[in-house]
């Protein structure tokens, strides 16, 4: 079963036990992959869905970070829930211990040696890391401390 299809499924489903919430981030990344499949003027497949979820989690992430400082707790946690709901739709993520084979690995292959060479390094992991669930940020961080 496609994403897209296990979305709707997914929808009907919350539509039935009026889960509110479940249903607003459902049509949510329905709309939001909508959108970018008029954009590109063509169908998504379930990796490029993914990428335009994983840009609705880094959103939601930056809303719960402003709600905590305008001491607004109940949006952050609507926010993180939201968050909890469509990373149910992702890949799981890598864990630490292969992200950190992955990039090692990428090091030695492309022989770098100093953060000069950190653009490289990370187009590389970031290319073979395509379709999963992973923060670049994490990524970027792992890479740094490889490379010092």
């Amino acid at each position: 079963m496609s994403l897209y299809d296990r979305l709707t499924e997914d929808l009907k489903l919350a539509m039935k036990s009026r889960d509110q919430l479940r249903m607003d981030v459902i049509r949510m990344i329905k709309a939001a992959v909508l959108n970018k499949e008029v954009e590109l003027k063509r169908d998504l497949d379930d990796a490029e869905m993914s990428r335009v979820m994983t840009t609705l989690i880094k959103q939601r992430r930056e809303s719960v970070e402003q709600f905590e400082k305008a001491q607004r707790q109940e949006l952050a946690a609507k926010e993180r829930h939201e968050i909890e709901i469509i990373e149910s739709y992702l890949p799981k993520p890598l864990s630490q211990e292969d992200l950190e084979i992955l990039i090692t690995s990428v090091i030695a292959e492309t022989g770098s040696r100093s953060m000069k060479d950190m653009g490289a390094v990370m187009k590389t992991v970031m290319a073979r890391l395509e379709g999963q669930a992973v923060d670049g940020k994490r990524v970027s961080e792992f890479v740094k401390q490889k490379l010092s």
